[in-house]
């Protein structure tokens, strides 16, 4: 019988605590708020979704919760443009790989995973004899709702 592989959460946590940092508090919410999300969420994101926690974490302790994720490479810092960076889990092995579409007009961010573009990294790395240790591909433009406005 095999073990089921730990989530996200779990792994973040044992990382974490490895790394010297205590459970609890700010960093704790943040970690399994994460760990729920499918696709990246900014800061502010995150502080609303926590502002009925029963502790409510301040807003300099999210941020440093992130950064601290960030450094221990849990976490990737996606910048959108504008200013705004959006945060998601980083599973171990690369599971739930995906990139991002921006639009320009509202700021919605959707996922999408491509095989080809996949295989295509991979052999610029091989003909460029330089390993990609990781990517990270945000496509801007504008989303379909946007488009038809227009």
């Amino acid at each position: 019988m095999t073990e089921a592989a730990p989530t996200w959460t779990e792994h973040a946590t044992a990382r974490l605590s490895e790394a010297g940092f205590r459970r609890g508090g700010a960093r704790q919410a943040v970690v399994e708020l994460l760990g729920r999300q499918t696709c990246a969420v900014s800061a502010l994101e995150i502080e609303e979704a926590l502002r009925d926690a029963p502790r409510r974490p301040a807003r300099a302790s999210i941020y440093r919760a992130l950064d601290e994720l960030e450094r221990l490479r849990l976490v990737s810092r996606i910048e959108v443009g504008q200013g705004i960076a959006r945060y998601e889990a980083l599973h171990p092995g690369g599971a739930h790989h995906h990139h991002h579409l921006v639009c320009d007009d509202c700021g919605e961010i959707q996922p999408f995973a491509d095989d080809e573009l996949e295989r295509t990294i991979g052999r610029v790395s091989r003909r460029v004899a330089f390993d990609v240790a990781e990517h990270e591909i945000v496509l801007h433009g504008t989303c379909g709702d946007c488009r038809e406005q227009r």
